[in-house]
């Protein structure tokens, strides 16, 4: 690496592996190439079916939506065939049809029926049909680019629309080929009918009748296959239906079909002709109403708007990013209920344009995605606080990790922890005669031996919510009241309260390491402890290659220098421990203390107090017995050190 040019070192270090991960897994970046990853691959569109269904449904029920009165279906169903006999009916019953609908003057007719096959009454059908002159025949294009039509007799005397449907992969038709290679729809060519029927019958007042006809889409250039969505404005049996037995009865009034579009075609239950729609998928409905609500969409120019996929990205891209920019700063109970509101508020939305515009929003891909950012953002703060957490497992209790993770905010900048001034305090141990039990012991089992203590002496800092600082050879600096500013009285006596119960506590663990130690043939340890609550300035020390978390400040060298002073107050001191005026004013009222020097403290003019600690003030005296046994057997202990270094 060092024989690269500058530019490719430079270019090295900035997608070092910590600039990957705060770019690369973004979770804004995150969740927009896994949204786009998602369209590409088609999950979008197989899961919009699904929100397709549910809009629609939801509408239905909230919304009083109904389907053109000028639609009249008329049902080849059961009824009817138990009166004529299976299907295909004779053909004379539709020249009786033809007949009965006469005096009523429908403006339009069509048949949802092939009409391919020869029989003896084509010639008198064909006839009542040219003369309604309104009727338009179904025809079929086939998978060989062949058209199936009429027979010969019916062809030349009407126009026919295809009856080609066009289902999704779930079986729902969602959209109607209008023209197949310029071949219009039979709905299409029916209002084509219906608009002559109107320009013909209205002359009385031209601008009455441009304002009734219909607006046709019209074929384009080069789209073979030229489709709409369809508005499912309501379930198909909400169609007005009758009979075919009935309207050949006479048993329907005249008046009920007079200027109406009508769709004759079969219903009854069993047929071939099956059509799911959003509202009926088991069991579905007739094929016939497939056109009836093409017709109806396009009668009051109603048909089903969508975005452009262009649009639907960047809707997703938008929404996305706006989930995180809300999910982020909130807590864990805010976030689920969020959640809750987000996806409910694009349903909403989406209820909203369908019934009012028409227009349909993508609805389960912008939820999901709404999902897939929420994922994102605690898969980041997941690995940002593993990151934390491994940076401060070996310094902190899990209570302060937490509290660190939990203000991240406040003391994260610009990948560091930013220098912050504050008053903490300050808690200094180091082992007495260290030098010279170092020279008698191999440097492994004096690595060893200094582990396991600095290991004990760390979980008692850390039960007392302390962090420890820094390891200074034997020395331990261990600092109450970090990283966080407390500017709270009572945060800050809780510190010198929390600093001087660790203290007691490592004397007291240091009775059960030395027994341990003692079986194991190894030496003895012994600690001062010297306690400061002063003024520090706490951040991060370093380059941009290495950063330490630390304090600095005359209050650290104070605890140290207090530490100093156990080697000569051994008087009234059963812990090893001293503590300044200052922290013995934020304690006092909790453990029993004995006043035993005044020094010089560096910038103060005035001799400073310092105290011991004898224990805790609900406390018996059995433990200060302990310790005065504890300190008795330190200084046998360090006499028979000295007298074998004398040898």
């Amino acid at each position: 690496m060092k024989f690269w040019p500058q530019p490719l070192r430079d270019i090295r270090k900035h997608f070092s592996t910590s600039q990957i991960e705060k770019h690369l897994f973004n979770p804004y970046l995150v969740t927009a190439v896994l949204s786009w990853g998602l369209w590409q691959v088609g999950v979008w569109a197989t899961l919009e079916l699904l929100g397709f269904n549910l809009l629609f449904n939801i509408r239905t029920r909230i919304s009083n939506h109904n389907w053109d009165e000028r639609i009249v279906i008329i049902s080849i169903d059961d009824k009817t065939l138990a009166e004529y006999g299976e299907f295909p009916i004779s053909r004379d019953r539709y020249t009786q049809l033809l007949d009965t609908l006469a005096p009523s003057f429908p403006a339009a007719i069509g048949f949802d029926i092939l009409f391919i096959e020869p029989t003896i009454h084509d010639q008198t059908l064909a006839e009542a049909m040219e003369l309604s002159g309104n009727v338009v025949l179904a025809i079929s294009p086939t998978s060989q680019q062949k058209t199936i039509r009429p027979i010969r007799e019916l062809n030349q005397v009407t126009t026919q629309g295809h009856i080609a449907s066009n289902p999704d992969m779930d079986g729902v038709t969602r959209q109607s080929y209008i023209y197949i290679d310029k071949i219009p729809a039979l709905s299409v060519q029916l209002l084509e009918t219906y608009n002559y029927s109107l320009e013909s019958t209205i002359t009385a007042n031209s601008q009455i009748s441009q304002k009734s006809t219909v607006k046709i889409p019209k074929p384009q250039l080069n789209n073979p296959l030229q489709s709409i969505w369809i508005n499912w404005i309501a379930p198909t049996h909400k169609f007005t239906t009758y009979s075919f037995v009935d309207v050949i009865e006479n048993k329907i009034d005249a008046n009920e079909l007079t200027d109406k579009i009508i769709l004759v075609g079969l219903t009854a239950t069993g047929t071939n002709d099956q059509l799911k729609t959003p509202f009926e998928k088991i069991p579905p409905t007739s094929g016939i109403y497939l056109h009836a609500a093409v017709i109806d969409n396009l009668l009051n120019q109603r048909n089903l708007e969508i975005l452009p996929w262009q649009i639907e990205i960047f809707t997703l891209l938008i929404i996305g990013t706006g989930s995180i920019f809300i999910i982020l700063p909130l807590k864990p109970c805010q976030r689920i209920y969020i959640l809750l509101f987000l996806p409910l508020s694009w349903l909403a939305i989406s209820i909203f344009t369908l019934t009012n515009f028409n227009l349909l929003l993508p609805t389960t891909s912008p939820i999901i995605t709404i999902f897939l950012a929420a994922f994102t953002v605690q898969w980041q703060e997941q690995n940002e606080k593993q990151q934390l957490m491994n940076l401060f497992a070996r310094h902190v209790s899990p209570e302060t990790a937490n509290l660190i993770w939990d203000n991240r905010s406040e003391i994260f900048q610009k990948g560091k922890l930013e220098a912050q001034e504050m008053v903490a305090t300050v808690l200094f141990s180091d082992i007495r005669n260290f030098t010279s039990i170092s020279e008698g012991m191999k440097p492994k089992n004096l690595l060893d031996w200094l582990n396991y203590y600095l290991s004990a002496m760390a979980e008692c800092v850390h039960e007392y919510n302390g962090i420890v600082d820094k390891y200074i050879g034997d020395a331990v600096m261990a600092v109450f009241g970090i990283p966080f500013p407390h500017h709270n009285s009572a945060k800050i006596e809780k510190d010198a309260i929390n600093a001087v119960s660790a203290a007691i506590a490592m004397q007291k663990r240091l009775i059960t390491l030395n027994q341990e130690l003692e079986k194991l043939g190894k030496p003895r340890i012994y600690i001062g402890i010297g306690i400061h609550t002063g003024l520090v300035v706490a951040g991060s020390i370093g380059g941009s290659e290495r950063l330490n978390y630390s304090v600095l400040g005359d209050a650290v060298n104070i605890a140290a220098r207090l530490e100093q002073l156990n080697k000569k107050i051994q008087q009234n001191n059963p812990y090893s421990i001293l503590i300044s005026e200052t922290t013995f004013q934020l304690v006092k009222k909790h453990f029993i203390t004995q006043n035993v020097n005044q020094i010089q403290l560096r910038g103060r003019e005035k001799l400073t107090m310092i105290y011991s600690v004898i224990g805790y003030k609900n406390e018996e005296f059995n433990d200060e017995q302990i310790m005065m046994k504890h300190k008795s057997t330190e200084t046998t202990g360090q006499q028979s050190h000295q007298l074998r270094s004398q040898r």
